[in-house]
């Protein structure tokens, strides 16, 4: 590859990736939740224009540097849409992959348990008052929304 398309390449994808972490989908949700705070202090022309006005005309020069960023729209404002559509994508960009990664393991079969149990740390041994019948059938019962292996021991 030239340089030129290395270059070309390589920035958009650190961009991406950049974009599709987690970290940045959090700092872009904490900055949401920074930019709406305006909206709930400031009146909104889109819930009472009259109010706006009245607040433009009472604080003079500080109001008029107000309506210039848009904070009498907050969130109809540019730089909102902005933060909120670099959200969406950092969200999609994060869950779409990590969707099939739990699809491909929620099919998978559950792992057998191992043929020495005693080897384990936790294993330990009892006896039980029941026939095998009977515990077969509570054990079902407690498990029926599991996938349960069928187990056979050696005799």
């Amino acid at each position: 590859m030239t340089p030129l398309i290395r270059t070309l390449w390589t920035y958009p994808t650190k961009a991406w990736r950049w974009l599709t972490s987690m970290r940045t989908a959090l700092v872009l949700l904490f900055a949401l939740a920074i930019a709406a705070i305006p909206g709930t202090v400031l009146p909104q022309r889109s819930l009472n224009e009259g109010n706006a006005v009245d607040y433009i005309a009472d604080n003079g020069r500080l109001a008029e540097v107000y309506d210039q960023l848009q904070l009498f729209d907050v969130f109809e404002s540019t730089w909102f849409n902005a933060i909120f559509m670099l959200l969406t994508l950092s969200l999609i960009g994060c869950i779409l992959p990590r969707s099939w990664e739990h699809y491909r393991a929620m099919k998978t079969p559950p792992t057998r348990a191992p043929k020495r149990l005693e080897r384990l740390p936790l294993h330990a041994t009892g006896t039980v008052d029941k026939p095998m019948e009977q515990l077969t059938r509570d054990a079902r019962g407690l498990l029926k929304r599991w996938k349960v292996a069928e187990y056979t021991p050696d005799k």
